[in-house]
């Protein structure tokens, strides 16, 4: 059972740090749970645009291939002018949509305005529903000021809403898949 942490940002590191915080709490509550970050700053994606998936560079194809052998995901973002950032959304087309069929997806995502977690209600669980994914119900919404200088998420409101995210995401997962026995 793996989750993927996706950081759906090529600038800034405050999505990658709240989702590395989520997928820790994940790993040291559930250990049977394979965690692993795929990070837009460290890949060239290039830009969907409809060709088959073999003809997009390795880094493009590492990041497909990467997705689409995700049990279940957890999706960080930045917010920028109330959206979700371009790169997040190029990896969403890039990926064939079956791929988030009936798969859990959690969200997290950081800004710099109180009211910018309704991104996460407006636009990503819009999106992900399109899919048939299914959605949390919670999600993990932090501002600037959550942050210490040195970008550590210092709230504590925010710290436990990590913690209940890492929870319902395994909880979620668990019991979509169990297997029932009559």
């Amino acid at each position: 059972m793996k989750l993927l942490g996706i950081s759906g940002t090529i600038i800034g590191a405050k999505p990658s740090i709240l989702v590395r915080k989520i997928l820790y709490e994940v790993s040291l509550k559930y250990p049977e749970v394979e965690v692993e970050m795929l990070d837009l700053r460290d890949y060239d994606l290039q830009f969907c645009d409809g060709r088959s998936l073999e003809e997009y560079n390795e880094d493009t194809r590492k990041a497909i291939s990467t997705v689409m052998d995700a049990d279940f995901f957890l999706f960080g973002t930045p917010v920028f002018n109330c959206s979700i950032p371009a790169p997040l959304k190029n990896l969403i087309d890039l990926i064939p949509p079956e791929t988030f069929r009936n798969k859990v997806m959690g969200f997290a995502a950081s800004g710099g305005t109180y009211q910018h977690y309704l991104m996460i209600e407006n636009q990503l669980k819009p999106i992900m529903s399109y899919f048939r994914a299914y959605l949390a119900p919670s999600y993990v919404y932090a501002h600037s000021d959550h942050y210490n200088h040195n970008n550590e998420i210092v709230d504590e409101e925010i710290i436990e809403r990590i913690q209940n995210l890492a929870d319902e995401l395994v909880h979620l997962q668990k019991s979509l898949h169990a297997v029932v026995v009559y």
